[in-house]
């Protein structure tokens, strides 16, 4: 682990029994918060797809609005919203999800892609990697093609990487069984 990911882990809350007993909540809120913290992130991820041609941003809700819009202002390309059901204002596509006891929903507007266009899908965090690969799925039904997934954190014991295996996954710190 370098010095910078060292740091930036130190900047992460947790919160234990959240949101409910047995959980290790990781809180990205701290180290955004932090004014090095936020920004080395950002030039981490940014320096991670300089190079590589992206004409959006995929963001998750909500965190991942924010990485996003610095991700997009930074590597100069447009910012698309995945959001919870019922949150969008105009025409949505929807793509349903299993979650541990249930399912839920991500959507994103009908027009928010174009066919073609390159992604990178952002969240803060990866855990089993369920919002993370019906994000992609929705993403790629719109048109886009997805250039990779990228995180601030990583929990490599819930394999989300795996469920993701078809894209490039790029995270900057992991949380082993902490």
């Amino acid at each position: 682990m370098t010095p910078d990911e060292a740091h930036l882990k130190s900047l992460v809350r947790t919160i234990p029994d959240f949101p409910k007993p047995g959980i290790q909540f990781r809180d990205i809120t701290t180290l955004i918060q932090d004014p090095w913290g936020f920004q080395r992130a950002i030039d981490l991820l940014v320096a991670h797809y300089r190079y590589r041609p992206i004409d959006r941003i995929v963001a998750i809700e909500s965190r991942g609005f924010i990485l996003g819009g610095a991700l997009a202002h930074h590597l100069r390309c447009g910012l698309v919203l995945a959001r919870k059901k019922g949150k969008l204002p105009h025409l949505v596509e929807r793509e349903q999800y299993q979650l541990e006891y249930g399912t839920d929903c991500i959507e994103m507007h009908v027009d928010a892609l174009q066919p073609g266009e390159r992604c990178l899908v952002v969240d803060d965090l990866l855990a089993t990697g369920g919002t993370c690969l019906a994000t992609c799925n929705l993403t790629q039904r719109l048109g886009g093609q997805i250039v990779g997934c990228a995180f601030v954190i990583e929990l490599p014991e819930l394999h989300g990487r795996q469920k993701l295996s078809a894209f490039d996954v790029h995270s900057l710190i992991e949380f082993e069984g902490e």
